[in-house]
């Protein structure tokens, strides 16, 4: 259309310094006079508008864009009266448009070209900017200065002009300019813009790009038939209002000092999450997972999600109480009832049945976001949802969180990454208009609170949230939208807090002026009701009776929950039936893989079909590969990697690795996925371990730049079903720490505070190889730290009783050969309960000469290298690797060590043969293998105890291991704490060096110290 093509930009503009110096502008803003309400279509002026008389375009004094421009369409005008077909179709269109309506209608007879593209830049500007002139705020505070490009005056308009008739012309648009009236008055355009876009809903979605999407969009928004519900929906609608209200009266009078977070002054968003569910499940969804914080968190549990009330009403008179000491009554330490998740399968207003659960989460804002999203994607692969419509992902927000919070983006961007996408996620925003105590214009640079989601091109409807009618219309689009175009959309909900940021806090103290006028504001039940009286669609005895029906159920449940105990914990999801706690013990299995499965399945992952042509050097590198499975020797880290996944996959597994440049590795020595350098196409070995292998079984993908959002979500993907190995990888381990909140709140306590298992693996890339204080250290003091194994305490050890690994928060290890990463991995899956691991991967080592494994180190055959009385599995410490007996007096000094320092530790013995030290490797740093420690201690009775690291002596294993190691020697009358000769660098703020001369000689002295003839002495 060649009137798009026109840039508005410049319109308006020109329009602007031109229109500013005519008689039409030389006033104040007008409007329709009071007694002809733009509400009222239909009304005319008492005489019809003069027929204003043709104006030449070059004489006009306004021009429409500049001189130029206008002699240009008089030029392009008279061309086309005398051959049509020598413009452009569109111009033809536009021209035989206007000689058509001249000859029938006289009252357009004098419309100007200019006058027709002025008054559509009127109707792009309320479709634009209408929003901004919207009734949003229930308070009336907002004071928002209204766009003058909605002023009608600014594009020549007076008020001589409202009955005029005018030529719109039929456009390949939907909504306004679709329906067969191309002549209207400049009354009736005006009307039709003020309902659709300046009532107490306000339209953002100019924004997108997609014509498709903007049209569908504009026939919902200025639709002719007005926004109207029977008798028998309000019904629903107030019913649900009332629940939502009258929850939040009870709490407070019942528990008048507790906090609650309650939703008082946005009590409109029950109903319209509910009719949005209801809405949704009409549309195909069958699942939502809800992510949210506090504020109506409690509201959401008992009305949306229907946690018992009963529950609900027993935690806030004590707390709920454990259920007795029977096998799988784990409570774990639990948390606040705001923080806590649920799940139910709900009926819906139109007779379906949907499943909804809320996700638990901390008290960090918008942190659970991408946990939610995760979950969702996860939801859609093990229901085989590939077109992602049956499993929706709804996330409520506050004002200020989501305005401020880098997560909120990290999440928005992963909408449409093909393996990240969940076919769009509904926001919710309860937008309280302060943010605890700061302001707005203290909180955000932008206008509004969900700016941020237009750079994902996602509509945002924000809506007055004292008009229930207009925020359940809002909460519907925003399900439709997404059901049809898979994408984003955010519902902004302008409310407040009618009692600050929690029941007990003074909101007066920073607002006073705000809470002045919501200690006299009407709830919005009260609005409702009134509203509904005066249509006559109810009486007042009849809301009575709602009100006492609601208030006796409220009761009934407050009676039954001082007897309430609950039963057996809900702890896991359907997907873990079978699953052990913490207290049941788990057997241990074993995790070799026969012989011929690693030999099948080690051929197709080092195989490319013949057609496909890599790079050279990868060429090279998959021969390599194909040579170690078919010798059975020095298969390395990349292979040993690539043989747990592709057992795991024979298994029945799913596989799912993420993380930044994981595909080939940020060393490059995965290459997971291959390039054909000719036309680019992509090819994974792992896509073909089984015969005709269901997409996504095996998943690889490199991920946005963010280690919030993506850990996030893949600790949420690992949630849903236990048997599936989940995977991120950090691209440096130092870089995790802008994941620090999920570690924290979620991955370190999340199953102690809401008794939910992951088995998550999360790959840090650690080690001392010069590389500076970034790229050295993942900080593992950090995570050993937040262990919660007692270091005083030797537990259970026997192997038929020990559940050492269940009972703590989660795994550490540091492991030095392939073989054992391989076992490592596949005890995530062979075995009854889940635990996250967290790997400290190596870096130098992937191609490491030594650090090498034969293939007999992977199966189950008695009698290879990796088989002991237990059978082959991982080793949670690597004995010394020379042939030692069960006693060995003449060794005079044990080291004990942990990760790479293991090679080069190694290499400096034998250079000096000293065949009279032992080195032992830790790879299980927790839970601390005390069983294997006191194995090792009497194998040496004699030898001096070192403890020997790469890090400074306030990092690495060191802090966490003292304690343990003290513990492990008492208990044998080895010695003491100062028994343990500590050698490492000394403590320092940096975690490296940046010189690399520096840190040779550091390490040099590391392993010279360690080696040393002398006693070393402590620390």
């Amino acid at each position: 259309m060649a009137l798009q093509k026109i840039s508005s930009g410049l319109i308006r503009a020109a329009l602007k310094t031109r229109l500013a110096q005519s008689s039409y502008t030389k006033r104040a803003l007008w409007t329709l006079p009071q007694a002809r309400s733009l509400h009222s279509t239909g009304h005319k002026f008492q005489q019809t508008a003069p027929v204003p008389r043709p104006v030449p375009l070059s004489r006009l004094s306004d021009n429409f864009l500049d001189g130029t421009s206008s002699v240009y369409l008089e030029e392009l005008q008279r061309a086309w009266e005398a051959d049509p077909q020598s413009v452009d179709e569109s111009w033809d269109n536009f021209f035989r448009n206007f000689v058509g309506q001249a000859s029938t209608s006289p009252g357009i007879s004098g419309q100007t070209i200019q006058e027709s593209m002025r008054l559509l830049l009127l109707v792009r500007a309320y479709q634009v900017n209408g929003h901004m002139k919207a009734k949003l705020d229930p308070l009336g505070l907002e004071e928002r200065e209204i766009p003058v490009d909605l002023d009608p005056g600014l594009y020549g308009f007076t008020e001589a002009d409202l009955d005029r008739e005018f030529f719109l012309g039929v456009w390949r648009m939907s909504g306004f300019l679709s329906e067969n009236r191309p002549v209207q008055t400049l009354r009736s355009i005006l009307n039709r813009l003020e309902q659709a876009y300046c009532g107490t809903i306000g339209y953002e979605y100019m924004h997108i790009p997609d014509r498709d999407k903007c049209n569908w969009l504009r026939e919902k928004i200025e639709t002719v038939v007005p926004r109207g519900y029977n008798a028998e929906r309000r019904l629903v609608m107030l019913d649900r209002l009332i629940w939502s209200s009258q929850f939040e009266n009870f709490l407070a009078t019942k528990w008048t000092a507790a906090k609650r977070f309650g939703l008082e002054g946005a009590e409109t968003l029950i109903p319209g999450m509910k009719e949005m569910f209801d809405r949704a499940a009409d549309m195909g969804v069958e699942s939502i997972v809800i992510g949210m914080s506090h504020r109506g968190r409690l509201n959401v549990l008992g009305n949306v999600v229907r946690k018992p009330l009963r529950q609900i009403f027993s935690e806030f008179s004590g707390g709920t109480k454990p259920a007795s000491d029977e096998v799988g009554s784990y409570t774990g330490s639990g948390d606040v009832k705001y923080h806590l998740g649920t799940s139910y399968d709900r009926p819906t207003r139109g007779g379906k049945r949907i499943h909804l659960s809320l996700v638990a989460n901390p008290s960090h804002l918008e942190a659970v976001d991408p946990v939610v999203v995760g979950k969702t994607r996860a939801k859609q692969y093990y229901s085989n949802d590939k077109e992602r419509k049956k499993n929706l992902a709804v996330l409520i927000h506050g004002d200020g969180s989501f305005a401020g919070q880098g997560v909120v983006y990290e999440t928005l961007h992963l909408s449409a990454l093909p393996n990240y996408t969940t076919g769009g996620t509904i926001h919710i925003v309860v937008n309280n208009q302060v943010a605890f105590t700061t302001d707005p214009k203290a909180g955000r640079s932008s206008q509004y609170c969900t700016d941020v989601a237009k750079a994902l091109n996602a509509p945002i409807f924000h809506v007055n949230g004292d008009d229930l009618e207009a925020v359940v219309h809002a909460c519907e689009l925003a399900a439709e939208w997404r059901q049809t175009f898979q994408s984003d959309v955010v519902v902004d909900i302008v409310c407040y807090r009618r009692f600050g940021h929690n029941e007990i806090d003074e909101p007066s103290f920073t607002q006073p002026k705000m809470y002045k006028v919501i200690r006299n504001h009407p709830q919005a039940l009260d609005l409702y009701e009134k509203q509904l009286i005066e249509m006559g669609q109810l009486s007042k005895e009849e809301i009575d009776a709602l009100h006492k029906k609601v208030n006796s159920i409220l009761n009934e449940e407050f009676i039954n929950s001082k007897e309430y105990v609950p039963n057996r914990r809900d702890w896991l999801a359907a997907y873990w039936t079978g699953f052990k706690s913490p207290e049941q013990l788990s057997r241990i299995r074993n995790t070799g893989v026969k012989p011929e499965i690693l030999k099948n399945v080690g051929k197709t992952i080092t195989s490319v079909p013949e057609t496909f042509k890599p790079h050279r050097a990868v060429k090279r590198i998959y021969d390599q590969r194909a040579q170690m499975i078919e010798t059975g020797e020095g298969v390395d880290w990349a292979v040993g990697e690539a043989l747990a996944f592709a057992t795991l996959l024979v298994e029945g597994n799913h596989v799912r690795l993420s993380g930044q440049d994981v595909e080939r590795g940020t060393f490059s020595h995965r290459h997971s996925v291959l390039h054909d350098q000719e036309t680019g196409e992509r090819y994974c070995p792992l896509d073909h371990v089984i015969i005709n292998q269901p997409e996504e079984m095996f998943t690889v993908s490199n991920s946005s730049l963010s280690e919030f959002g993506v850990l996030g979500f893949e600790l949420g993907y690992s949630m849903e079903n236990p048997n599936s190995l989940v995977l991120w990888e950090a691209q440096f381990g130092d870089f995790a720490n802008g994941a620090q909140v999920i570690f924290d709140q979620f991955i370190s306590s999340g199953e102690s505070k809401w008794l939910r298992q992951s088995g998550i693996v999360v790959l840090l890339p650690h080690g001392y190889d010069g590389q500076g204080p970034e790229h050295s250290s993942a900080r593992l003091e950090r995570y050993l730290q937040m262990s919660d194994d007692n270091p005083f305490v030797i537990p259970e050890m026997d192997p038929t009783l020990r559940t050492q690994i269940q009972q703590c928060n989660w795994q550490i290890v540091n492991v030095t050969t392939p073989a054992n990463y391989f076992h490592v991995l596949r005890r995530q899956i062979n075995r009854d309960f889940r635990k996250p691991l967290i790997v400290m991967s190596p870096k130098n080592l992937l191609r490491h000469k030594d650090c090498k494994s034969n293939l007999s180190e992977f199966d189950d055959m008695q009698g290879h290298p990796g088989f002991d009385k237990q059978g082959t599995r991982f080793k949670r410490l690597i004995k010394d690797q020379n042939d030692h007996s069960d006693l060995e007096e003449g060794i005079k000094r044990l080291i004990l060590c942990s990760g790479k320092i293991y090679y080069e530790l190694d290499e400096e013995r034998q250079r000096l043969q000293r065949k009279d030290v032992a080195i032992c490797r830790v790879e299980q740093l927790c839970p601390f293998p005390y069983d294997l420690v006191q194995r090792e201690l009497k194998r040496y009775p004699n030898a001096e105890i070192v403890w020997c690291q790469e890090e400074g002596m306030n990092m690495g294993a060191y802090s966490y291991i003292a304690p343990r190691l003290t513990t492990t020697m008492t208990a044998l009358g080895r010695g003491k704490y100062e028994d343990i000769k500590y050698v490492g660098r000394a403590p320092s703020a940096a975690t490296a060096t940046g010189f690399s001369q520096v840190h040779v000689k550091e390490q040099r002295e590391v392993v010279e110290t360690a080696l040393q003839s002398a006693p070393i002495n402590f620390p």
